[in-house]
């Protein structure tokens, strides 16, 4: 169990109101914790802390500055009608840090000890947990490589920190249906690469083709296996499943996808409600070929900061195709509503949480 100490700020910042957007205002403090690597005692992590928010001071030499040693993940706490605060399955986060960081050659962080060092940073801002609806505390815990050394190998130093952020809807439009671009040219990952880990150079490597999709007019990029440019991995930030004859498919886990907790947590749903999941290849040509023939009903992406989004509408290679059938068709579906109401309800407490996913801080 950590030893945490707390400074507490002396000058508390005024609580934001209105449209809090997506990742732009951050609480009063953060969690920081240090691995230092002794040739004598071994590396160890050490110096767990809260302190006021507020800048870094590193080395110009840094290897996270050179050689892109980092790592980070994305989880939410929420807040309940009568004011309890939630996490939701923050071991699994823990979890998915210490496989990123096995990838990344960062040390592990026992999972116990990550999850009391969030649970201990959203009891101290708990205040700051917004309680209008579709609202939420983004928490962003990540780890840096801070050795100052210029060569081409593993840090022996680095800093483990949570900073988080009062956030609204991810998408300004809520719930309406996102346009998809789905990219043929550009790759995001490869398998034995980086792509199922949850590290900053994925989301780099994303960047031109995501700029590519908002100048035609596009809200996110699908994103083809990086081999054969044939079957579908993920959306930008969000797994992707699809509605096909009554059954539910997305893109098997295959190293280059990343296994995410809302993802799991749908097939989970979905499993429950007598709904068939396939997880497995799926083509883009066999999508395109399921839309023309009138049998895909939906598609949505899940994570962490949208949860559930609809996707409405596919381009590629220069047509685009409408998702859903009838009065559904470019619209929300009923799936996609359901799935959005029971997670929501879930991570709030306004729902039985039968799979005991929900964690009270």
């Amino acid at each position: 169990m950590l030893d945490i100490d707390i400074t507490q700020t002396s000058t508390p910042k005024e609580k934001p109101r209105g449209d809090l957007g997506f990742g732009h205002i951050f609480t009063d403090h953060m969690f920081l914790m240090d691995y230092t690597e002794d040739p004598e005692k071994g590396g160890h992590w050490h110096d767990a802390r809260i302190v006021p928010y507020g800048d870094f001071t590193l080395s110009p030499a840094s290897a996270v500055f050179h050689y892109g040693q980092e790592m980070f993940e994305g989880m939410k706490a929420y807040k309940g009608s009568t004011g309890e605060v939630y996490l939701f399955r923050p071991e699994m986060n823990a979890a998915r840090t210490n496989v990123t960081n096995e990838r990344i050659c960062i040390p592990p962080i026992p999972e116990a000890d990550y999850v009391q060092a969030i649970s201990a940073l959203v009891t101290l801002d708990r205040d700051w947990v917004p309680d209008d609806p579709g609202t939420s505390l983004y928490i962003r815990p990540f780890i840096i490589a801070t050795e100052p050394y210029l060569g081409v190998t593993p840090s022996k130093n680095f800093l483990f920190a949570i900073i988080m952020s009062p956030s609204g809807l991810y998408y300004k439009n809520g719930l309406e249906p996102v346009s998809i671009w789905v990219e043929d040219a550009y790759v995001r990952a490869v398998r034995g690469g980086v792509g199922f880990a949850k590290t900053g150079g994925n989301y780099a490597a994303s960047l031109a083709a995501q700029q590519k999709a908002y100048k035609a007019g596009f809200d996110q990029v699908l994103w083809l296996d990086g081999t054969e440019r044939t079957y579908i991995e993920e959306v930008g930030s969000m797994n992707v499943f699809f509605k096909v004859e009554g059954k539910i498919v997305t893109p098997a886990l295959n190293g280059s996808i990343l296994p995410g907790i809302t993802r799991d947590s749908v097939i989970t749903l979905c499993r429950d409600w007598g709904y068939t999941v396939e997880e497995r290849l799926l083509s883009i040509d066999e999508l395109i070929a399921a839309q023309q023939e009138g049998i895909l009903e939906e598609a949505f992406g899940t994570g962490t900061a949208a949860v559930i989004t609809a996707i409405g509408k596919l381009h590629y290679k220069g047509e685009d195709f409408s998702i859903g059938l009838g009065d559904t068709q470019g619209k929300i579906g009923p799936l996609s509503k359901k799935l959005y109401g029971a997670l929501t309800g879930i991570q709030s407490g306004e729902l039985e949480d039968r799979h005991s996913w929900r964690v009270a801080v």
